[in-house]
């Protein structure tokens, strides 16, 4: 075994950074195949899904879910131990800051180099109260992985880290599963969009993720139909918001245009971008795989602006970036995209700057490059 890399999570909840690690380990093992490696991934808080497509003779899997959390980070701790003593792993990646301390713990008397892995979400939220040990952590570690630039200078910024010891490793986009296509007949009998102007988000409706902008998305909905009278409304996600985000559309007069489609399975996502015809969330995200995922199916993306979003955007060249709770100018910059004349409307066009940059194929060669 060459690596061994340590997760919270990738089955016990949905999201863009799970989805993400899916890419990394779907990728780390297409790169084996040419450098005969093989990896270990231990998971903290999953228990053995009822299929794991990532397993292959190249990559294994760990779980070490338990009813207590105590005893789940103990398990770790022992497990980590045993497989750095008895298989030297030539390296350890660490897939969360939170992880990092325990990591640096077991790795440092035994001379074994470890990577930790950041995101978005926590440089906002949680990076400025970091605790002592988690900063030691990063600032020792031999290298950091980010996904954008905006990342990359928050983490430095806050914790005082050269830029030399943080490398890119972007999202991407797996083109092959999300294509241009026809409305499906099927999503606009569900969801009564016949004859609409779809906008769409994809997003947990969680209390605490209220920066995904759909609440100030819905707030500009007015405006919106005042210059795009059958304009509506998709919501794709789940979350204790969701009541107060309908609430907050029956007070706007707009809870008739407003569709909250709840979960929708992954399976089930490209033909739902094909019912959009613009993609929008104003939001502030470390990167947003959302974004290319809406370009590659061929519809225009509305962002916000001072974040990670500008990588996938390509600052503004490919899609609009707007003050992320300003409603006017979230409004007029999806009035801009129904409208359909922008040269950043065309959909070929904006498929292509998407794979050219963040296609899937790309991954595993930028991964063989920092591992090696």
């Amino acid at each position: 075994m060459r690596h061994l890399f340590v997760f919270l999570e990738l089955f016990a909840r949905e999201g863009g950074i799970q989805s993400y690690v899916k890419d990394v380990l779907q990728a780390y093992s297409q790169g084996a195949k040419q450098d005969d490696h093989r990896g270990t991934v231990a998971l903290l808080h999953d228990r053995p899904p009822s299929v794991n497509p990532l397993v292959s003779d190249r990559l294994s899997f760990t779980y070490l879910h338990h009813r207590s959390s105590l005893i789940q980070r103990l398990r770790l701790a022992f497990y980590l131990l045993r497989i750095c003593l008895l298989s030297r792993p030539e390296r350890v990646i660490c897939g969360h800051v939170k992880l990092a301390p325990l990591v640096q713990l077991i790795c440092n008397p035994l001379g074994i180099p470890y990577l930790v892995m950041t995101y978005g979400k926590e440089v906002w939220g949680v990076w400025e109260h970091l605790s002592p040990w988690e900063i030691n952590a990063l600032r020792g570690a031999a290298r950091i992985w980010t996904i954008s630039r905006h990342s990359r200078d928050r983490l430095c910024a806050s914790h005082d880290i050269p830029q030399a010891q943080v490398d890119f490793l972007p999202c991407v986009v797996d083109e092959t599963q999300f294509t241009p296509g026809p409305k499906p007949p099927h999503l606009l009998d569900r969801y009564n969009l016949h004859g609409a102007a779809v906008l769409m988000t994809v997003a947990r409706l969680w209390p605490e993720d209220i920066y995904k902008g759909v609440d100030v998305t819905i707030q500009a909905l007015p405006e919106i139909a005042a210059a795009m009278p059958t304009v509506k409304y998709l919501v794709i996600g789940r979350g204790g918001d969701q009541p107060r985000l309908a609430q907050l559309a029956a007070e706007a007069g707009v809870s008739d245009r407003v569709v909250f489609a709840g979960f929708v399975p992954t399976a089930e996502l490209p033909d739902h971008y094909r019912v959009a015809d613009a993609y929008v969330m104003p939001s502030q995200e470390g990167f947003g795989i959302v974004y290319l995922e809406a370009m590659v199916t061929g519809i225009p993306v509305l962002s916000g602006l001072g974040d990670g979003s500008a990588d996938p955007l390509q600052d503004g060249r490919v899609g609009w970036q707007v003050e992320h709770r300003n409603v006017s100018a979230i409004a007029q910059g999806c009035i801009a995209m129904l409208q359909g004349d922008d040269p950043r409307c065309r959909g070929e066009w904006l498929r292509a700057e998407a794979i050219a940059k963040f296609g899937k194929s790309q991954l595993a060669q930028r991964l063989q490059d920092l591992l090696t």
